[in-house]
């Protein structure tokens, strides 16, 4: 029996509450033991493991503050869902290796989520707006 529309979205509202409060622990908790964690680009590639994906949020709540995600639509499926939000905040950090000097910061993220059995994360593929967060963080 697959999850329900409401299921998906309590666990990737869980999942995004977590992100907004910097809280690894709870990020990697929504993951499943053997999730695959996918932020297309990112120098690691694919990671595996709840443990994997740990030091991709470690690094980015040390990049990015402040952020709050905006759900514009989801789309569902057979347990899974594709989530497109909007991104706010700050970039204190260095955020995909470019200089954040702690500039305000906006752009559109996509989520691919598929879930387990069990309810949890099984797969989290996120595609980012590049072309915005590059026109919004020039290099000099």
């Amino acid at each position: 029996m697959g999850l329900t529309r409401e299921q998906m979205d309590w666990k990737i509202d869980e999942h995004f509450g977590f992100e907004a409060a910097d809280n690894i622990e709870g990020v990697v908790a929504t993951l499943s033991p053997d999730a695959v964690h996918d932020i297309v680009g990112y120098p690691t590639g694919p990671t595996r493991g709840r443990e994997s994906a740990r030091p991709f949020y470690t690094r980015m709540f040390a990049d990015l503050s402040e952020g709050r995600a905006t759900v514009l639509k989801r789309l569902y499926g057979d347990n899974f869902l594709v989530d497109e939000s909007m991104w706010e905040g700050r970039a204190p950090g260095r955020p995909f290796g470019l200089e954040g000097r702690n500039r305000p910061l906006k752009f559109r993220l996509l989520h691919v989520i598929e879930f387990s059995g069990e309810g949890q994360i099984q797969r989290e593929q996120v595609w980012i707006d590049m072309a915005a967060i590059l026109q919004q963080l020039p290099q000099e």
